[in-house]
């Protein structure tokens, strides 16, 4: 149990019946829950006129969320001032930020700080590739299946015909008593052909479960995840993007991690699943390596662990008591780690099996995506900055996410500036020490990762298994199976060490996206337009 409450209750964690009937908008369709958007919203309520549907195949579990609208509306609000004036906090923060690196431009001892800083974070880096990451932990196999815990996994899906059949297919075939998971699929009213593709579905996989909102809901895929959250009834929830594709003992390998009461959620490792198309995709896949390695490790140290949005998995009574998904972010995965973290909760990261997701082939298209995840990102430290001050997380995970704060958001801000001043001073900038650390970071995690992945990762094979399954095999049982040890691949040194470089020149689009995301949200009142990324539907898993 988190050792703090959220102080802006005022009552106590909520039973689940009264939580469905604070989330449920059929049951209140004059006010909407407090964590929700305060703009005005249409009722969401089964059926009718500007409504969301429920497909006959879920009625009766639609009518059981009913039986709640007779209790008494509780109390649970987060402050709305929060979400406010972020413009206004984004213009002081640039501010600050240039004010601060010209002022060090011009004083005797700017370098020294810029030395200093980067000494402190340098230690903080070593304890991060110095510690040893935890182990894999137990896999659901031999414990009585009628103990297993119930697990809802939901999607957000919006125009995805290309996609969604595939993934209703993979998710309601994992090795995981049928009785013990559901899968819901929002249709975010979508143009396409995706309502009548799950419609079709729905007559082949019992566990599948269809809501589907209208045009006038608002929210996004928060909204959306809001929506269907009083319909479920998993103790725990995964989330997933329309085109994921993972491995049938997923909920295997993931269940057993919240065994652990302070765990909140689990990120699952994401993998890039056309990583060989090109450039982009292969970089991306270097990318998430990187991720993956530096997650794992600032977890085994009491760091901060992060949602990635795709393969995240949430207890049920953490997200509840944080206030479910926040509907007034475009990046609803950063903003909720955050929240998890201030109301005391874990979250651990699992490498494998990981989820396979597209990775984007086009250029314009990374860059509205990497566009949305710097502008969500910045939100959430301009959003909770009050709370991590005061040291809400703890100092371990404090520490941990204002180190990764300067090299993420603050060293790309101060670029601009500092390269104008170091052009008319005709020196180098004065952020170089931070520069080359941050790119000696990038450049080690990103092996590391990559050599880890490679390593480790099991070779998946089928074994008397049902058709299109498979599960991991040990060194002794590929061994065993085959006469001789398949079920490891060992990396090549020189691949890796292109992928690396490859990967590192990639990473270099982020101090672009980053530096201009944090000037542009100071200026301009709107928020960034969120740019659907389209799926293809060729995939091959890792």
């Amino acid at each position: 149990m988190p050792k703090q409450s959220w102080p802006e209750k005022d009552a106590d964690r909520l039973c689940n019946s009264d939580i469905k009937a604070l989330t449920s908008d059929q049951n209140y369709p004059d006010q909407s829950p407090t964590w929700k958007s305060q703009r005005n919203q249409p009722d969401s309520g089964v059926g009718g006129t500007g409504s969301s549907m429920v497909y006959p195949s879920v009625a009766k579990t639609s009518q059981q969320s009913d039986t709640s609208s007779g209790q008494k509306e509780p109390t649970f609000e987060v402050f709305p001032n929060w979400y406010q004036g972020r413009r206004q906090k984004a213009a002081v923060s640039l501010t600050l930020i240039w004010g601060g690196i010209i002022t060090l431009h011009f004083v005797s001892w700017g370098m020294g700080f810029i030395l200093g800083l980067t000494g402190l974070l340098s230690i903080h880096a070593l304890r991060i590739f110095w510690a040893k990451t935890r182990s894999p932990g137990e896999i659901l196999a031999e414990h009585p299946q009628q103990n297993w815990p119930y697990v809802s996994l939901l999607v957000a899906a919006k125009n995805e015909e290309a996609v969604i059949g595939r993934l209703v297919k993979n998710l309601c075939s994992l090795d995981y008593p049928s009785h013990c998971y559901e899968l819901w699929v929002v249709d975010d009213n979508s143009s396409d052909q995706t309502a009548i593709v799950l419609e079709k579905l729905t007559q082949d996989y019992p566990q599948l479960k269809i809501l589907r909102r209208s045009a006038l809901m608002s929210g996004g895929k928060s909204g959306a995840l809001n929506q269907v959250l009083p319909l479920t009834q998993g103790e725990i929830l995964g989330v997933f993007d329309a085109d994921a594709q993972i491995a049938p003992d997923m909920l295997r390998h993931v269940v057993p991690r919240f065994n652990v009461e302070q765990v909140g959620a689990v990120q699952v490792r994401k993998a890039i699943a056309n990583a060989s198309e090109n450039f982009w995709t292969r970089s991306q896949a270097a990318e998430m390596a990187l991720d993956a390695y530096f997650q794992e490790q600032r977890i085994s140290i009491g760091g901060v662990g992060e949602l990635r949005g795709n393969g995240q998995f949430v207890r049920r009574e953490a997200l509840l008591s944080c206030g479910g998904w926040n509907e007034e972010t475009i990046t609803d995965d950063l903003d909720l780690t955050i929240r998890l973290h201030l109301d005391q909760w874990d979250i651990e990261c699992l490498s494998f099996p990981p989820v396979n997701e597209e990775g984007v082939t086009q250029f314009k298209a990374l860059w509205h995506q990497r566009n949305r995840w710097a502008e969500g990102g910045y939100q959430r430290y301009l959003d909770y900055w009050q709370l991590i001050v005061r040291n809400r997380m703890g100092t371990p995970k404090t520490i941990d996410l204002l180190s990764f704060w300067i090299t993420q958001y603050i060293l790309p801000t101060a670029a601009v500036p500092d390269l104008v001043l170091s052009l008319i001073q005709r020196r180098l900038p004065l952020t170089t020490p931070l520069t080359c650390f941050t790119l000696t970071l990038s450049l080690l995690g990103m092996f590391l990762g990559l050599r880890r992945i490679r390593q480790t990762q099991p070779m998946r094979v089928k074994v008397n298994t049902q058709p299109n399954q498979s599960r991991e095999l040990s060194p002794s049982e590929s061994t065993t199976a085959s006469g001789k040890s398949t079920g490891f691949r060992f990396p090549n040194q020189l691949t890796l060490w292109i992928d690396t470089l490859r990967g590192t020149v990639y990473m270099l689009h982020w101090l672009l996206v980053v530096g201009s995301t944090t000037a542009r949200i100071s200026i301009r009142p709107k928020r960034l337009k969120w740019v659907k990324t389209v799926h293809q539907g060729t995939l091959t898993t890792e």
